[in-house]
């Protein structure tokens, strides 16, 4: 009784098997179920194989729709089109599509009409002359022109006292790169004097030293020798004076 009940979906591919089934089953419309009000058993069977008919054309219609579907998207990969500029463009065309609409156009005309009646209110009227009054009256105060004056001093101070503080920084740059310029000299010197000591100190230095004062004894000795002969009487007829001096 149950499945005799159920509507038959035309388009099932066990449709065939189920006819069969049911052929040597005796239906009648007790057991089929009563007709809808208003019509007749005739008028039942031409309305359903109407449904079915359609169902079949909208299941039609569903395969065309998917293979235009493809075909779109393949034009648009082919145009270098993403979804991205699709959503933009569908959303673009929903808020025109809204913009338009008849309750968008009535709710803005309401609107403008509320805000016409809320603006040409006495209410509205009398508030805005009250808060221009104390507009003018605020800035017309004495404590008004004396909190801008400060805060324009203020502003003023805050100016000078960052420009201070950038000089103080250039100031501090230039004085350490001067210190540390005169610490760098000032350790070579300290370096070099640390130095001399000890290379006179050094075997080599006194080696030189040492050659150096025998030349100088050398050269001291030989010019006496020269000064002797020359004033000497004795030797002066006998020998020519002879010049010893390296020099």
């Amino acid at each position: 009784m149950e499945s005799a009940n159920q509507d038959i979906n035309l388009n099932s591919p066990n449709k065939g098997l189920l006819a069969d089934a049911m052929t040597d089953v005796p239906v009648d419309s007790a057991a089929r179920g009563a007709a809808p009000e208003g019509l007749t058993l005739a008028e039942e069977e031409e309305l359903r194989a109407e449904l079915a008919k359609v169902e079949e054309e909208i299941g039609t219609l569903r395969q065309v729709l998917a293979a235009k579907e493809r075909h779109c998207g393949e034009l648009k990969r082919k145009l270098g089109l993403t979804p991205l500029d699709g959503l933009k463009q569908n959303l673009s065309k929903s808020w025109h599509d809204v913009q338009v609409s008849n309750a968008y156009v009535k709710t803005s005309e309401k609107l403008g009409e509320w805000n016409d009646k809320v603006t040409q209110s006495d209410l509205y009227l009398s508030a805005s002359s009250t808060l221009e009054d104390w507009n003018e009256k605020l800035t017309q105060s004495e404590a008004y022109k004396k909190t801008q004056e400060t805060l324009s001093q203020a502003g003023q101070k805050t100016s000078a006292a960052l420009s201070n503080v950038g000089s103080v920084i250039s100031r501090k740059l230039g004085d350490m790169r001067a210190h540390s310029i005169s610490h760098s000299l000032s350790g070579y010197s300290i370096r070099h004097s640390i130095s001399m000591p000890a290379m006179r100190n050094s075997a080599t230095f006194k080696s030189f030293e040492d050659r150096v004062g025998t030349i100088k004894s050398r050269v001291v000795g030989s010019r006496e020798n020269s000064t002797d002969g020359l004033h000497s009487p004795s030797g002066a007829g006998d020998k020519p004076p002879q010049d010893n001096a390296p020099f």
